[in-house]
């Protein structure tokens, strides 16, 4: 409905309005659109400069990787530039960062990177199979303050992205609440995927209550029943309007990612159905 400046203030809801927009505001992230690029995993080793050209088009501002497929830093680089983005953060799993961070961090700093992501943990001794144990889990934890002490000195910040096991209790405790509570606050950050935490059973609200601080980015993704596969957002069971708010009361949230890991058609008409979501809930 629209309504004069004159109606505006002579209809005494000058004041409720006002608190209305503030409201709204405050459960805006007010952050470009990012999507982390494991979405596009099957098209970008074929043509990977298109791909992100396509992906910016549908009004993607900022990527998050998820490999580079053994391209040169400065391909990857032109890429991102052609397709009007920003790569902004980068995943890798923890082996990868425990053998090569060394030959990581340069590329990433090149890149312009500015979160060096962990995106799963790992066991202690090798040739392990199965879920980690609570040792596993406490042994990655100080895996992430080692390796965060040298993102950090390379200018970067480390985070860590959880999947679901993190949710599954052991002896009556949850494996992400002990990679909280045995992590350096001051080096480890953390990069909240929305979609996993509901789908492991907690609430995505309660941590970005409990850790403002602690949580910098996040995985926006949907599922029907909070069960996989990943569908487009806004055909699901998750509800982002309380968790954004929730996200935007923290006032650290530095980047939010869309990321859809299945599709039943097309690729790029789903993530154009992700981003315009994104853009109605103006994330």
């Amino acid at each position: 409905m629209s309504i004069t400046r004159r109606t505006f203030l002579s209809s005494g809801s000058a004041v409720a309005a006002l608190m209305v927009t503030r409201v709204g505001r405050a459960a805006s992230l007010g952050l470009p659109i990012g999507l982390q690029l494991y979405s596009v995993r099957t098209l970008l080793p074929t043509d990977y400069a298109g791909t992100l050209k396509q992906v910016g088009a549908l009004g993607y501002k900022e990527v998050e990787a998820a490999g580079f497929f053994n391209l040169p830093v400065e391909q990857v680089k032109a890429a991102m530039q052609a397709a009007g983005l920003r790569c902004v953060s980068a995943h890798y799993p923890l082996p990868l960062l425990r053998q090569h961070l060394d030959e990581i961090l340069p590329f990433c700093k090149s890149l312009g990177v500015g979160f060096v992501v962990c995106s799963s943990p790992m066991h202690q001794q090798e040739g392990v199979k199965g879920p980690l144990t609570m040792d596993d889990w406490r042994w990655s934890a100080e895996q992430f303050n080692q390796v965060a002490t040298k993102v950090q000195a390379a200018g970067m910040r480390f985070a860590y992205h959880n999947h679901v096991a993190e949710f599954g209790a052991i002896g009556g405790v949850l494996p992400y609440d002990e990679l909280l509570k045995n992590t350096d606050p001051a080096k480890v950050s953390f990069e909240l995927d929305c979609g996993w935490v509901i789908v492991g059973g907690q609430d995505p609200v309660h941590y970005l209550k409990q850790y403002p601080t602690r949580i910098v980015m996040l995985h926006v993704k949907d599922f029907k029943d909070n069960k996989p596969p990943s569908v487009e957002l806004g055909t699901g069971s998750v509800d982002y309007k309380p968790i954004f708010a929730a996200a935007a009361a923290t006032g650290h949230i530095r980047h939010a990612f869309v990321e859809q890991e299945e599709f039943q058609g097309p690729i790029m008409e789903a993530l154009k159905v992700d981003a315009d979501y994104m853009k109605r809930l103006h994330a």
